[in-house]
């Protein structure tokens, strides 16, 4: 099965969570921090879940699926240990033309959440199309000591840089970008010295004399 890389938006959107347990609890989690209106559905959730629910961060439906469950949701998430119960939501996601994630049972996904590696707004996502989950957290360990602090640093720089450049019409090349963010100024990011870094790129880039 192939899959589209995508990065989706979701804040405001309607989601559901079918399930309660620790991989309900990280999709949760996952979609609050993406600003998304999350319900929970299940028996039973955990504490981190049940807090949640009392602070009204999500909505919470105290019981079992019911077909019509997922009726006005953006998105779906199972995250249950029963067949049965996956087969029956991704079943009613497909009549109804919502899109549906089931957690380690790629025959009931529309789609597929991938392992991420954040550092501030650089976010690398890595899966292997539901292959082999364990090979997909150990490649995201592997990137997590390679992707360093300096990596936030170097995208949020690399941000304002842009927008200032944008600001003064100036217009650089791919190549002239990619020469700009190596050799010394990488080096005063991995220093922790942001301002010279960023003035190093500013004047590399042509935007002071």
């Amino acid at each position: 099965m192939g899959f589209y890389p995508i990065f989706l938006d979701v804040s405001r959107r309607r989601c559901v969570v079918i399930g309660g347990g620790p991989v309900a609890e990280r999709r949760v989690e996952g979609l609050l921090a993406a600003g998304a209106a999350v319900t929970v559905v299940s028996q039973a959730i955990t504490h981190r879940l049940e807090k949640r629910a009392r602070e009204g961060a999500v909505r919470y439906m105290a019981r079992a699926y019911e077909s019509g469950d997922i009726e006005g949701f953006d998105l779906v998430f199972v995250a249950t240990d029963d067949g049965a119960a996956n087969q029956a939501v991704f079943s009613e996601a497909c009549s109804r033309a919502v899109w549906i994630n089931s957690a380690d049972d790629p025959e009931n996904c529309d789609f597929i959440v991938p392992a991420v590696v954040r550092r501030g707004e650089l976010s690398v996502a890595i899966s292997t199309g539901g292959a082999s989950p364990a090979t997909t957290r150990a490649i995201r360990e592997e990137l997590e000591n390679y992707f360093t602090p300096d990596y936030a640093r170097l995208v949020q720089i690399a941000g304002e840089v842009r927008r200032e450049l944008r600001e003064k019409s100036i217009v650089v090349s791919a190549r002239v970008w990619n020469e700009a963010l190596t050799g010394e100024f990488r080096r005063l990011l991995k220093e922790d010295q942001a301002e010279q870094a960023k003035a190093l790129l500013l004047k590399t880039l042509g935007a002071v004399s």
